[in-house]
């Protein structure tokens, strides 16, 4: 940490970080780590709508130790910028961008730190009257940077690193890597254990989405994977999230009878996550938390780059052909280099990470 991002730790703290979900949960443990360095100090989350139940999910008393401390956060402010970008001019969509900034700016946060490096975020950053606006001195959206007051210089390969080093800039010290903590919501816990309680100890979670196309490994293989691993005993668990109920019935049809498919709410994925003994997916949100959950993962990369975006913190397997190409860009089709992964590689991946965890 350069000697310029030293100084005196903020008492109050607005972190900006509106998605999607795997950037959340890489942002959360970068929170944590100021949590536990600086418990005293007031931290408030800008977050759109869709990912806010992973910062105020309902805990059960007693399950953890969030349950008994401070929470990760003290106040979640809630987004919903797709909504207000289709009807920028509407009466309603003023209203609710009102309400949001009235209640940000009444908690007269001393730092508003951008984890995200997108204008939309940095102007929410802005937006929120705090004394201080911090963020990436080379963020993913450059014109970003002049809506910052402090910029900070990131080291750092990962993904969770780069949030440490601008955490440890807030704090004014160097942080360690610390895992967040989920809540235990109590009702998702239940529901869970109620459907799947015969097969608690053998579940494996196939996530066939993605953000985008780009980053599908195609879903009739997921189908084809929970074949093979029903033969170690294992259920497969097609989890799906919105617009991907086409790839979760192409997934359990290929499966032949081995798959259930399943679309959580994120409390119920979390407690699914606790239960199962694998997940298998590319680089999406169900992904990362189950790497934050300790739980082993088979990584199917393609376009995005496992230097900085994989599995961080538990048991991993990363699967990415020599032929994928670092791109962000969105396109509709498959990366070249996802398509050359067979399904006997990920098989192979699988029972590595399953005869290593039974050891």
């Amino acid at each position: 940490m350069s000697a310029e991002t030293r100084g005196d730790s903020p008492q109050s703290l607005l972190v900006v970080r509106l998605g999607a979900m795997g950037d959340v949960i890489h942002t959360m443990a970068a929170v944590a780590a100021l949590r536990a360095a600086l418990p005293g100090m007031k931290i408030g989350w800008a977050v759109e709508e869709r990912w806010a139940e992973l910062l105020r999910a309902k805990s059960e008393p007693g399950a953890g130790p969030r349950s008994n401390a401070r929470p990760l956060v003290d106040s979640v402010h809630v987004l919903n910028t797709k909504q207000w970008r289709r009807s920028l001019l509407a009466a309603k969509t003023r209203t609710q961008l009102a309400g949001v900034f009235r209640s940000i700016r009444a908690e007269r946060y001393a730092v508003a730190a951008d984890f995200q490096g997108a204008i939309k975020s940095a102007l929410v950053a802005r937006f929120s009257r705090a004394q201080q606006i911090t963020g990436m001195a080379h963020p993913r959206e450059a014109p970003a940077r002049f809506l910052y007051s402090k910029r900070v210089n990131i080291i750092g390969s990962h993904v969770i690193d780069q949030y440490h080093c601008l955490a440890g800039a807030i704090a004014g010290r160097e942080l360690p890597i610390t895992a967040p903590e989920f809540p235990h919501d109590a009702e998702a816990e239940a529901a869970i254990s109620a459907k799947f309680g015969a097969h608690q100890r053998n579940i494996a979670i196939l996530n066939p989405g993605a953000g985008w196309a780009a980053k599908q490994w195609p879903a009739e293989r997921y189908g084809e994977v929970a074949r093979g691993l029903a033969s170690d005993g294992m259920l497969s668990v097609i989890n799906f999230g919105p617009g991907e109920e086409e790839l979760a019935r192409a997934a359990e049809a290929a499966s032949g009878g081995s798959a259930t498919s399943i679309s959580c709410s994120i409390s119920e994925l979390t407690a699914l996550t606790r239960r199962a003994r694998l997940l298998i997916g590319g680089d999406t949100g169900p992904l990362h938390l189950a790497a934050a959950l300790k739980v082993p993962v088979v990584a199917l990369f393609g376009p995005t780059d496992p230097t900085r975006n994989g599995p961080h913190g538990t048991k991993s397997i990363v699967l990415r052909d020599p032929a994928s190409r670092t791109s962000l860009s969105h396109t509709s089709v498959p990366d070249p280099g996802l398509l050359k992964l067979t399904t006997d590689e990920v098989i192979r991946a699988a029972r590595q990470l399953l005869e290593e965890t039974n050891a």
